[in-house]
């Protein structure tokens, strides 16, 4: 089995480093032949591993030892177990429809081989993370990921505002970044080890250590650790205040932000965390801190997809607070409701991220929910996949978002640590939050009248006047058209699990044997599971009893009022919002604002960093540098050569008096010595 593991993510490598190294000499169709090849090879691998993981026991090996140092060992090694292997199907899966969708959407870009390295280079960095079966080769995988992220944010590099992102991007994960690497600092100082088994064996003993960080004030080494891993987290899953970067991460081509900012980088947090739950059983401050945070954004990331009418940004904060759903039932030590949330926002999240880019494509690339309308007339297939994504997401009975977000929701509910009361109105409120945002888009872009007629004409009255046609997304003479079926494919293959994997997967992994000893709960402590274990056997009996059930709960009467204030104010009367906006003109400003974190970071941490690099600037290179030592030296040489020079005269009594004076010193001082 060995072989076939190293095979998964050393395919897509392969194919990554032979497009990118020789795809311009190379045919263009042979870019996307050899990397479809490549992750459509290792999907098929995931399936048989998954299969093989549903009846034989964990692999735990080590492939090679990489570096020796003093006692510690830092290796290479795969831990299969059905965490990894689930998440290796859902990598790949969303990856190999991210590659056949790229062959339609990026079919006129000239970076087309880059952009297919660079994907298929993503994937084999995502799974590498995956099974990683030690804290150093997670770390690898993290990275890597995050540098495959700035590539593809940045790919429009000729773009200011895509630089700009990427380098946002960057600066953000790094943050995140340095508190994972502590944390693994600390897990490597005082375990003796990187190996995730080891840890974890002996992670209770080391559950009442206490450690000195500043001064003599104790701290619980578990809770710090947690807490710094946590950090890392924050940064590649995008939690408050590290979610900064994911909005603007959108300025790269639509495939990416299905790939890597729905179904998979961003998601890699929400998995180490739940890797790591040996660990974070061990400490409920640390679990308290994890709830905290993602209730914040679960909630606060839908306020700000209210306002937003790019379309790409508002799935992209759809995105960020569906994170923070995550990270409640991380919180709440729900870790198999977060991996099995995970699993399905994958699914709908990249079928309406793909679902945007083909309207983006229909409208010539206006991105302006405002400018569109009436497009399930000539976009069918795109509006019927876009309308399963939009009730996935919003938790709709029977739907596959529905199994998973209820279970959030009622994780959050049973709940005892500090914090969880919160959670729980944070989730309860997100729902009607959540529908409103979602089918708020989803009215102005398929249903109601054709706005784009009326930029259509703007365009061809500015066209006869200025020529300023350019500046709208359809040229005067074209309408929306579906694209072909090499973007519609993707589209339907998405939304069949977007559809029916939360109905037959919830008793499995939720209630059965799928997560037995993968992942560690103390429900004495922890009782969150326990209690949904209980409702599913004396209240749901199964998934069909669950989603019925759903029907009568607050939950879904919250969905179903986001849904219908959506239509009433977007179909019916448009002029509400309108008036709503302009008398709560300082809410709608705030939110405008981002809630001011990007304003922070720009003037604190930005202006901060360049007033302290000029000062530097200033003192340490202009004054002390070149000015005292270098410019300084000079000019002491210089005054002591025009010194030196008066003694210059050219008579020859001035030098023979300088001789004897000099004699006479000479004698003088052996004279004194001896």
């Amino acid at each position: 089995m060995q072989q076939i593991y190293l095979a998964i993510p050393l395919l897509p490598l392969l194919a990554a480093i032979i497009v990118g190294l020789f795809g311009q000499q190379l045919p263009r169709a042979s870019a996307h032949i050899l990397t479809i090849l490549g992750v459509g090879a290792s999907f098929a691998l995931s399936l048989y591993v998954l299969k093989d993981a549903m009846v034989s026991a964990p692999y735990n090996e080590t492939v090679y030892s990489w570096l020796k140092s003093g006692n510690f060992t830092f290796e290479i090694g795969f831990l299969i177990d059905r965490l990894s292997a689930m998440m290796m199907v859902v990598v790949t899966f969303v990856s190999l429809m991210v590659h056949i969708y790229t062959i339609g959407y990026m079919k006129e870009d000239e970076g087309y081989a880059r952009f297919f390295s660079y994907i298929s280079l993503f994937t084999f960095a995502m799974l590498m993370l995956v099974m990683s079966n030690n804290f150093m080769q997670l770390f690898f995988g993290w990275e890597a990921v995050g540098l495959v992220s700035y590539l593809l944010i940045g790919f429009w590099y000729k773009r200011p505002t895509a630089i700009y992102a990427n380098l946002k991007a960057f600066l953000v994960n790094r943050v995140g970044d340095f508190g994972f690497l502590l944390g693994i600092g600390l897990v490597l100082f005082h375990f003796g080890s990187l190996d995730y088994a080891a840890v974890f064996s002996v992670a209770p003993q080391m559950a009442d250590v206490q450690i000195s960080l500043i001064g003599n004030t104790q701290w619980s080494l578990m809770t710090v650790t947690c807490i710094l891993l946590f950090i890392g987290a924050m940064g590649k899953s995008a939690q408050v205040p590290l979610h900064v970067w994911l909005p603007d991460s959108m300025e790269g081509p639509t495939p990416i932000s299905a790939l890597i900012h729905a179904a998979t980088m961003v998601t890699a947090g929400i998995f180490m965390v739940a890797r790591m739950s040996p660990l974070f059983e061990l400490s409920s401050t640390a679990l308290s801190f994890v709830i905290i945070i993602g209730s914040i954004t679960a909630l606060f990331m839908g306020f700000l997809g209210i306002i937003q009418n790019d379309i790409k940004r508002v799935v992209a904060y759809s995105t960020l607070s569906q994170l923070g759903y995550m990270t409640v039932a991380l919180g709440a030590s729900a870790y198999s409701v977060a991996i099995f949330h995970l699993m399905t926002h994958a699914f709908f999240k990249a079928l309406l991220f793909l679902g945007a880019g083909a309207v983006i494509m229909g409208m010539h690339h206006d991105q302006d929910i405002r400018n569109m309308g009436n497009l399930k007339k000539y976009m069918p297939v795109t509006w019927i996949t876009s309308l399963i994504g939009s009730l996935a997401l919003i938790g709709t009975p029977f739907l596959s978002g529905f199994y998973s977000k209820d279970s959030i929701i009622e994780a959050a509910k049973a709940s005892t640590i500090t914090g969880s009361s919160f959670a729980y109105f944070a989730v309860l409120a997100g729902v009607f939050v959540t529908a409103f945002y979602s089918f708020r888009m989803y009215f102005l872009v398929f249903h109601g009248s054709e706005k784009w007629r009326v930029v259509k004409h703007d365009a061809h009255h500015d066209e006869a006047h200025d020529d300023h046609s350019h500046h709208h997304g359809l040229a005067p003479t074209d309408d929306p058209h579906e694209p072909g079926w090499v973007i519609k494919l993707p589209l339907i293959l998405l939304a069949i699990p977007s559809l029916a994997i939360g109905y037959f997967a919830i008793e499995p992994m939720l209630f059965g044997d799928f997560f037995k000893g993968v992942i560690t709960v103390n429900s004495a402590v922890h009782p969150a599971m326990h209690e949904l274990n209980h409702h599913w056997h004396t209240i749901y009996h199964s998934a069909a009893g669950m989603a019925l059930h759903g029907l009568l709960t607050l939950p879904f009467a919250l969905a179903a009022s986001g849904v219908g204030l959506a239509w009433f104010f977007y179909m019916k009367r448009p002029d509400i919002p309108a008036n709503i906006q302009t008398k709560f003109s300082t809410i709608n400003a705030i939110l405008e604002n981002k809630y001011g974190f990007d304003s922070f970071n720009e003037r604190v941490f930005a202006a901060g960093s360049r007033f302290i690099g000029n000062k530097l600037w200033q003192i340490g290179d202009v004054k002390i540098i070149d000015g005292a030592m270098v410019n300084g030296t000079a000019n002491l040489i210089g005054k002591l050569s025009g010194v030196v020079r008066k003694l210059q005269t050219g008579l020859i009594y001035h030098y023979a008096f300088a001789m004897i004076i000099g004699v006479f010193f000479m004698l003088s001082f052996y004279s004194f010595k001896f």
